[in-house]
């Protein structure tokens, strides 16, 4: 078996030790979401794959849309759900004028995400299953604390982003989706997950990751200047990543 049949297997096996009868995924028009959304979809599982807009832009909500379309006309046990969450947003975001602090607003964005798919969850008996991979789970903690962090299981959370772009292609993922440039979808302006992670990329994060790890030998000075930058970024989101403290009584 391949890598893509162990993850859709795992999936299930964990479904129905669980006792639970649908999974539940959010998909962005990103590749980790297309390819967990497929792996879930071809569990036989019912699947319930939801875009979330929230003041999206539109050449990512087309992308989410794109999915939802090759998910329902592939698998005959996938349900597309759009939920636009913007108003709920922009409630929010009125009601905390006071602490309308940017960074914050656009993880806000994330937590209302694990929000809508947790209700649907409870909703249908599922699981809500993570798209994080583990670069950004694992490496950068590139995700939001209670946010896309929030899931029930992640399958894809073990696996390089190399490794999820090959499932991507041996899935028949479309390749707009495979071709686009990272983003977290969380900002009004539109910055990739490069613009937010020192200028590097996901093939320069998961090389320094890996030369972190001593799995891969540092060749050359800009190798060492990116793993420098990854470790200044891996340094800043350990809390994430670390377990909640918790007090010990003497």
């Amino acid at each position: 078996m391949n890598l893509q049949d162990n993850i859709t297997a795992w999936i299930k096996n964990y479904a129905d030790t669980a006792g639970m009868r649908t999974l539940v995924v959010g998909i962005s028009g990103g590749i980790d979401s297309a390819v967990v959304s497929a792996l879930c979809a071809r569990t036989g599982l019912n699947t319930i794959a939801v875009s979330m807009p929230i003041r999206q832009r539109p050449e990512l909500h087309d992308l989410s849309m794109q999915q939802g379309a090759w998910l329902t006309q592939t698998f005959d046990n996938v349900r597309h759900e759009i939920i636009d969450v913007t108003p709920v947003f922009d409630t929010f975001e009125t009601k905390m004028n006071q602490y309308n602090n940017l960074l914050g607003m656009a993880n806000s964005r994330s937590r209302l995400r694990m929000v809508t798919l947790y209700q649907i969850a409870q909703s249908t008996q599922g699981l809500v299953v993570g798209t994080g991979n583990r670069v950004e789970d694992f490496g950068v903690g590139f995700y939001t604390k209670y946010g896309d962090g929030g899931v029930d299981i992640s399958p894809i959370a073990d696996c390089y982003k190399t490794e999820v772009w090959q499932m991507g292609r041996e899935l028949g993922v479309l390749q707009d989706i495979i071709d686009a440039p990272p983003t977290d979808g969380l900002w009004d302006d539109g910055r990739t997950d490069s613009d937010q992670l020192g200028g590097l990329t996901y093939a320069e994060l998961e090389m320094a990751m890996r030369q972190d790890n001593n799995e891969l030998p540092i060749d050359n000075l800009e190798q060492l200047k990116n793993v420098e930058k990854y470790r200044q970024i891996r340094a800043r989101s350990l809390h994430k990543m670390n377990p909640i403290p918790v007090y010990k009584k003497i």
